[in-house]
């Protein structure tokens, strides 16, 4: 599915954002997004991940053309970003929770001009925003002010937005973020039927690590501006050794919080279950020093690192260089 010739490249894309208090003529600086390199293929869908602040907004704008680059270059389609601004535009949309629509225009009148914007007339767009609409089930929203609708209406309405122009490359933003679990299930479901079915490249930012493990193929994760992993959701999953160990205690689960609080093991309780998180290569030695101490238990399931524990991990690492204990 995927080509090897890149339809987005950036090549050390910096961004510094400098202010200065009024009261003050000193100049302080930020930098946002660090000298990042990287490249989206054709039929590729890439994860942007990583903790609040860690420059994926910044990096989104850069890429829309609504934040200029303090250094570095952004590619698509082998073309300088910075001269084909326009002309790029027209094979690229984005869609975002996060953003509105004129809320005194209808959901139809928003739709149309936007299609015209990208050279649309009324024969070819009118039966495909219908289409779209009708396929997030708010067909009977056309015609409501953009203003009265739901944050999960508007996201459904933005992502017809962003489909409706056949783009081939989709920058979405949280796409998910307002939507409850079946219709997002239906977004997800989408975008990789447009994947398969148009080879379209997508740039996927989201916090829901399973949405992510479902439909990226490739990640890159974001930490303080700069990129610290690009691999396969399995991959980054993997390189964590820490698993979940669940046990439902019969007997002496006073005992077994003992262990694990000498043990200075992470673990949380419910009822009578214990579900502790233990270096995969320690769960053999945990379970004899349960039962060492007495624990019995009836039912044991063993889960291994996920995309989430890796998100956790650097994210908690985030945290504790922010507070400088690393």
């Amino acid at each position: 599915m995927q080509n090897d010739h890149p339809v987005l490249r950036i090549e050390k894309l910096e961004k510094i954002f400098k202010t200065r208090r009024w009261f003050s003529t000193k100049t302080t600086s930020f930098t946002a997004v660090k000298k990042i390199s990287f490249s989206l293929h054709k039929g590729e869908i890439l994860g942007l991940l990583g903790p609040n602040g860690a420059g994926k907004t910044t990096t989104m704008q850069m890429l829309l053309g609504t934040l200029t680059p303090t250094s570095g270059k952004i590619y698509y389609f082998d073309k300088d970003f910075s001269k084909y601004r326009s002309s790029i535009l027209e094979h690229v949309s984005f869609a975002s929770a996060y953003t509105k629509l004129l809320g005194a225009l209808t959901v139809y009148e928003n739709l149309s001009i936007y299609a015209r914007l990208y050279g649309f007339s009324p024969a070819e767009y009118r039966s495909k925003i219908d289409e779209l609409l009708a396929f997030f089930g708010i067909l009977k929203l056309r015609d409501k002010p953009a203003r009265t609708l739901s944050s999960g209406q508007m996201t459904r309405v933005m992502l017809v937005k962003a489909f409706m122009t056949n783009p081939e490359i989709v920058l979405l933003d949280e796409p998910t973020a307002a939507l409850d679990p079946e219709i997002a299930r239906t977004v997800r479901q989408f975008i990789l039927q447009q994947q398969n079915k148009r080879n379209i490249a997508i740039l996927f930012t989201s916090h829901n690590m399973d949405e992510v493990g479902e439909v990226c193929d490739r990640i890159l994760v974001l930490k303080e501006g700069t990129i610290i992993a690009d691999d396969t959701p399995e991959n980054l999953a993997a390189s964590i050794s820490i698993a979940r160990v669940e046990l439902i205690i019969s007997e002496e689960f006073d005992a077994a919080i003992n262990y694990i609080k000498r043990q200075a093991l992470v673990y949380a309780e419910e009822k009578n279950s214990l579900i502790i998180s233990v270096e995969e290569h320690k769960i053999a030695q945990l379970l004899a020093g349960l039962a060492s101490a007495g624990v019995i238990y009836s039912q044991i399931s063993i889960n291994k690192p996920t995309l989430e524990d890796y998100f956790i991990q650097v994210a908690q690492h985030n945290i504790e260089a922010r507070k400088g204990k690393i």
